[in-house]
């Protein structure tokens, strides 16, 4: 099945294979003739990353790119983008990548229009109003992998590297005017990433969907994503060529970062501090950290989980639901424990502290306290 599509929810979204051709014109539409395109450092270097900046090149709009970027994206990378910006007279950007880099890309079009410092617009009550509307550029947004959402957000996570602790930086004009998702894009990721971003798509999905907040119309887009990730990551991982699951798990990474307007929780709580101070993978450190959150969870979601393990096909309610997640990740390769990923005891109580404090946490369906982030820290690691 071919699946191609046109959306404008909750902006525009170009749909389907090959749609990267449209770049250009999609700049053109939206008033950018000098784009900066921003990825990270390890897809600069890699065919797709070179076909857009033909694309863009052939069509008379230069080829300028920045990569300087993190895993973990901070404040000196978008410092130095916003400087790179600046220089080149640029004005739109083209945020192109995983997670970091699009996160990075719509940081700088947001602070080129800055005086303030960027954590003065951190997701707290109304201080996104405190930012000044003129000199924000436009953005369109290319993700090539299937995970973080970034694509379809109002908000970057930004690592402050003076305290290692990750901000969450929202403006609604951090939502790009087009979203162009070509699964094509994502079919020479590795297995690892593939994982690593799946399942961070699934602990969006997840995480939503068991927040406590009242948003019906998340929770119904955070279900469907559930199944979509459970139907077709598999099968992306045991074929990168398989452009239709590539697709779909390309639409649950969008449905993720849609649903989780709802609210995030302890999963992500926890896998904030780990991704500051280690420098782990965000989706493959929440797959980690997933099961023993859903044991600390499941006073509270017990029903709501058995609920959606009868929609997935999972016979067994909460118990079946927990087993499932086990499996999935024992087939994705994702380790047991932190430990793998480097992560060790010596620091729990410092991350804890950090983890309660996360925006994220006040999602959790039970609250997250300090005795209860360290005893998840320890089970976790």
């Amino acid at each position: 099945m071919t699946i191609t599509a046109n959306w404008s929810y909750p902006t525009a979204i170009k749909f389907g294979a090959g749609r990267i051709k449209e770049l250009a014109d999609h700049c053109k539409a939206n008033g950018i003739r000098r784009p900066l395109l921003i990825t990270d450092r390890g897809l600069a270097a890699l065919p797709i990353t070179a076909q857009a900046l033909d694309i863009l090149d052939a069509a008379g709009l230069g080829r300028a790119i920045f990569s300087d970027v993190d895993p973990n994206p901070n404040d000196v990378n978008l410092d130095a983008g916003v400087a790179a910006f600046k220089a080149g007279d640029h004005d739109g950007v083209i945020a192109f990548g995983g997670g970091s880099g699009l996160d990075l890309g719509k940081a700088v079009a947001f602070m080129a229009g800055q005086t303030r410092p960027v954590w003065d617009f951190e997701d707290i009550g109304d201080w996104w109003t405190r930012a000044s509307l003129e000199g924000i550029a436009p953005i369109i947004a290319v993700p090539t992998t299937a995970g973080t959402g970034s694509e379809v957000g109002r908000a970057s996570v930004i690592t402050n590297s003076q305290t290692h602790t990750k901000k969450v930086i929202f403006h609604p004009k951090f939502l790009p005017v087009v979203t162009i998702c070509d699964p094509e894009l994502t079919v020479g990721m590795p297995k690892v990433i593939t994982a690593g971003t799946g399942m961070d798509a699934f602990a969006h999905c997840l995480e939503a969907y068991s927040s406590p907040f009242y948003h019906p119309m998340s929770a119904g887009i955070a279900l469907e994503g559930l199944r979509l990730v459970k139907e077709n990551l598999p099968r992306a991982y045991a074929d990168g060529s398989d452009i239709e699951a590539r697709a779909n798990m390309m639409s649950a990474a969008a449905m993720g970062a849609v649903a989780f307007q709802k609210g995030l929780g302890a999963i992500h709580s926890l896998s904030h501090p780990v991704g500051a101070i280690y420098n782990t993978h965000h989706g493959m450190t929440n797959a980690v950290v997933m099961p023993p959150v859903l044991r600390f969870n499941r006073p509270a979601i017990e029903a709501k989980i058995a609920a959606a393990a009868a929609y997935l096909g999972i016979s067994g309610g909460f118990d079946g639901f927990y087993d499932y997640v086990l499996a999935l990740r024992s087939e994705l390769g994702v380790p047991d424990k932190l430990s793998t990923l480097g992560v060790g005891t010596d620091r729990i109580d410092e991350m804890a502290e950090m983890a309660i404090v996360d925006p994220t946490a006040g999602g959790n369906p039970v609250e997250l306290t300090l005795d209860a982030a360290k005893t998840l820290f320890a089970e976790s690691i």
